[in-house]
């Protein structure tokens, strides 16, 4: 029993240090270019619920920016999630974490599947995951808050994460600021 989870740890750490190897190595290379036209008509949220519990807000920019009602795509991370419990919406964990980068977890592909006028990556943390996804999701704009590294996000709002109202009339001014909206 001991060896088995002294294996599973070890295992944990080899990952760990293979996603961080890979975040590396997106975060060096320039971004390519997304060929979508100026205009925000879908949407993607990574957004950290741990800290944030009422990820369903985002919803409300569908009415803010016009959108279709199927225009805006959240995945929620949560640091350990119980699979039987119901969330909202689905949900990534630490636990997802594969070989070099990897995160395996069907709503996470799901979420890579498309492409995104706009990512928000709504967490304040350091996190290996959320940043791997951010990394890899295709979208045109990557908009963060403060505290997140400027190479994943094309824009960074200085705005507490439990402040919604501000972020969202924020995001909306610099978006006019930028043509899209």
């Amino acid at each position: 029993m001991h060896k088995n989870m002294f294996i599973k740890g070890l295992q944990d750490k080899f990952k760990v240090k293979s996603g961080l190897k890979y975040l590396k190595g997106e975060m060096e290379k320039p971004s390519l270019p997304i060929a979508r036209e100026k205009g925000i008509t879908s949407v993607g949220c990574i957004v950290d619920v741990d800290n944030f519990q009422n990820a369903e807000a985002f919803y409300e920019l569908i009415d803010e920016f016009s959108l279709r009602p199927n225009a805006i795509k959240i995945i929620g991370y949560k640091r350990e999630y119980d699979k039987n419990s119901p969330y909202a919406i689905q949900i990534f964990s630490d636990k997802d974490l594969g070989w070099k980068g990897q995160i395996e977890n069907g709503y996470v592909l799901e979420f890579l599947g498309r492409e995104y006028d706009m990512l928000i990556n709504y967490y304040e943390e350091d996190n290996l995951m959320m940043k791997l996804l951010s990394v890899k999701t295709p979208a045109r704009l990557k908009v963060g808050l403060g505290s997140q590294d400027p190479k994943v996000n094309d824009l960074i709002l200085n705005t507490n994460m439990k402040d919604f109202t501000l972020f969202k009339s924020e995001l909306k001014k610099y978006l006019k600021v930028l043509n899209e909206l």
